[in-house]
C-alpha cells in the first residue's frame, strides 16, 4: 500500500463515519454547514457533500474537529469506528485490530515498563492516574456521607451505633483518598503540570490546610 492509497482510505473512512453520524443526528448538509459556521468555521455545503461522496480526498484537522462536535461524536470514533470492521490500517502497511488502533492513538497501548519521566506518554499516564484518583475520592466521599446520613435518621440505639461505626470507617477511607489526591495534585504542580479542575464535591481538596488535618 502506497502512502497515497493509505491517505485516500483514511479520508474515505472518516467521510463515511461523518455521513453516518450526520444522518443519525437527523441533520441535512445545509444544517451541518450552518452549525459549523456557528462554531466559527465556515464550511460550504459543497465541501461536506464532496467529502461524503468521495470527491474530496482530504479533510483538515479544523474541519475534522468541528464536524465531530457538530455531529456529537467522539473524534476518535471517526478515525477508528469499532462497529464496521475488525481491523484498521493505522499506517501504510500496518494493520491492527480497531481497538488496538484506538489504544495506539490515545497512548493507552500497554508498555513493558513505565514511560520515562517527561515524555508525552508519561504525561498521559500521569493525568489518567489523576483521573482515577478523582474517581476513587468521589466514590469514598459519597459512601461516607451516605453512611453518616443513614446513622442520623435511625432511631434504634443499637442500629445507630453500628451505623456510626461504619460511617467512621468510610470517613477515614474518604479522608485517606482525598489526602492522596491532594498530594498527587501538589506533585503535578511541582512538575509544572496543570491538574484539571476538581468536581464541586471535591473542591475542598485544593483548599489550604489551616493547621488541622481534619480539613481534608
Amino acid at each position: 500500500m502506497t502512502i497515497d492509497d493509505w491517505s485516500a482510505q483514511l479520508t474515505a473512512r472518516v467521510a463515511e463515519q461523518l455521513r453516518r453520524a450526520r444522518k443519525e443526528a437527523g441533520l441535512t448538509v445545509a444544517e451541518t454547514a450552518d452549525a459549523c459556521a456557528a462554531l466559527g468555521l465556515a464550511m460550504p455545503k459543497t465541501t461536506i457533500t464532496n467529502l461524503e461522496n468521495g470527491r474530496r480526498n482530504s479533510v483538515d484537522l479544523a474541519e475534522f474537529l468541528v464536524l465531530a462536535e457538530v455531529l456529537a461524536v467522539p473524534p476518535i470514533s471517526l478515525l477508528f469506528p469499532l462497529d464496521i470492521a475488525p481491523t484498521v490500517t493505522v499506517l501504510p502497511g500496518r494493520e491492527v485490530s480497531v481497538w488496538d488502533g484506538v489504544a495506539w492513538f490515545t497512548g493507552e497501548a500497554p508498555t513493558d515498563k513505565p514511560a520515562p519521566e517527561g515524555t508525552p506518554r508519561e504525561f498521559l499516564d500521569t493525568f489518567r492516574a489523576h483521573s482515577d484518583a478523582v474517581a476513587t475520592a468521589l466514590t469514598s466521599t459519597k459512601l461516607a456521607k451516605e453512611r453518616r446520613q443513614k446513622a442520623s435518621i435511625t432511631l434504634a440505639p443499637a442500629r445507630r451505633e453500628t451505623l456510626l461505626e461504619a460511617a467512621q470507617g468510610y470517613e477515614q477511607l474518604a479522608f485517606d483518598d482525598c489526602r492522596e489526591l491532594r498530594d498527587f495534585r501538589d506533585a503535578m504542580r511541582e512538575r509544572g503540570l496543570f491538574p484539571p479542575d476538581l468536581p464541586v464535591q471535591l473542591a475542598f481538596v485544593d483548599q489550604s490546610e489551616s493547621g488541622s488535618e481534619d480539613d481534608a
